[in-house]
């Protein structure tokens, strides 16, 4: 089968496609993985044999995969840190979601103040922030909705005695609407659900090869939420485009998972671990 040419293809890393791959297929069947039928499926998306065995064995390296030859083959199973990866990814993906239309009004709010010199700490604090759903207020007070936990992130960047985390809501006078706006990119991230929005939601549920379309609309839309701080809907512009982005979404992924399982039944070599 020829390589699938779409435009989200080159947006997939090979690593996040064989997470994936063993996320839907291996994950909770305590089974191991042929190489060659690893090859197989990235070599449909147009990733080279010699690539998928370099992702493999760098996989192996970082704790994420464990190997074991049978015979003149070899297997691939999941770590533990591989699993609790592929868990979270899947409460992202599956039970937390895009659209945040539970908030309850709590933010959390954390300032800090760095020395001058400490320009290094100062971008990894942030860059850490941003990734975990804050955005900047002003100065080096940073918001994000709901309850978030920073310890290990301030922690892990030998920050302790320089941050201060509240818990706490907006007064009545506060435009929470406007307090959105100033602290977030919200123009970048609606650009990224409206791309999403173009490259799938004309999309066919039928199409000739069910697993790796599920594996990149799931990959796509993974990519696209890990950037989103899940800002409270409410209080977002009307007609927000996660929301459509997120139907069509669940329309394609839950339309291709039987056809994709029943493709990997046929296609996937695997052994009993």
């Amino acid at each position: 089968m020829t390589a699938l040419a779409a435009p989200e293809v080159s947006a997939l890393r090979p690593q996040l496609v064989v997470l994936l791959l063993f996320g839907d297929h291996i994950l909770g069947r305590d089974r191991s993985l042929f190489s060659g039928s690893a090859i197989e499926v990235l070599g449909r998306l147009g990733v080279s044999e010699h690539a998928t065995r370099s992702t493999l064995t760098r996989m192996v390296n970082r704790g994420l995969l464990r190997r074991r030859r049978e015979g003149r083959r070899m297997y691939f199973g999941l770590t533990p840190r591989a699993v609790e990866v592929l868990r979270d990814g899947q409460r992202r993906i599956w039970q937390t979601g895009a659209v945040n239309d539970g908030w309850d009004g709590t933010w959390t709010l954390l300032c800090f103040s760095l020395p001058e010199a400490w320009q290094r700490e100062r971008h990894g604090l942030r860059s850490e922030l941003a990734w975990a759903g804050f955005g900047p207020l002003q100065g080096g007070l940073w918001i994000a909705p709901g309850r978030v936990e920073v310890r290990a992130i301030v922690s892990d960047l030998g920050l302790d005695a320089h941050v201060r985390v509240f818990r706490a809501q907006a007064d009545e006078l506060t435009d929470v609407r406007q307090l959105i706006g100033d602290a977030y990119d919200l123009d970048g991230l609606a650009a990224r659900y409206a791309a999403f929005l173009s490259r799938w939601e004309t999309r066919a549920e039928t199409v000739t090869d069910p697993l790796t379309t599920r594996i990149l609309v799931v990959g796509d839309w993974l990519q696209v939420i890990r950037r989103d701080p899940r800002l409270p809907v409410k209080h977002l512009p009307d007609d927000w485009p996660a929301v459509r982005a997120q139907a069509t979404f669940h329309r394609l992924a839950g339309a291709l998972e039987a056809p994709a399982g029943a493709e990997a039944a046929t296609l996937l070599d695997t052994l009993p671990d």
